[in-house]
């Protein structure tokens, strides 16, 4: 190789901009909360939580459900009659106040 000492380099200087931690944090942050933020993604599961406390559905009431709530909670009455019935609407409204927050979130964002 005779013609190693005629390479000639050539250099571009790339001027990059400097990264806005701003800007950064916010991009993280949207996608931690899927775009909804803390409390929208936090919501569905308090949702939860609340519907948890049997006897008072306070997750359909949480969610502004409140004549659902009301009519669940005079249907679990007879049911109480009948344990499996009224474990089955309980577990039932537990999803049922999970999706409803769920959708609330969705539409808002």
């Amino acid at each position: 190789m005779e013609y190693e000492d005629d390479v000639i380099e050539v250099v571009v200087p790339i001027d990059e901009p400097d990264l806005d931690k701003i800007a950064v944090s916010k991009t993280i942050w949207n996608e931690i909360t899927a775009g909804v933020g803390i409390w929208g993604a936090l919501r569905p599961i308090f949702a939860v939580a609340l519907s948890l406390i049997p006897f008072l559905f306070l997750g359909q009431h949480f969610n502004r459900n409140h004549r659902r709530g009301r009519d669940w909670f005079l249907l679990q009455i007879p049911l109480a009659f009948t344990l499996v019935l009224w474990i089955l609407l309980y577990l039932w409204s537990i999803f049922d106040a999970w999706r409803d927050s769920s959708r609330i979130v969705s539409n808002a964002s």
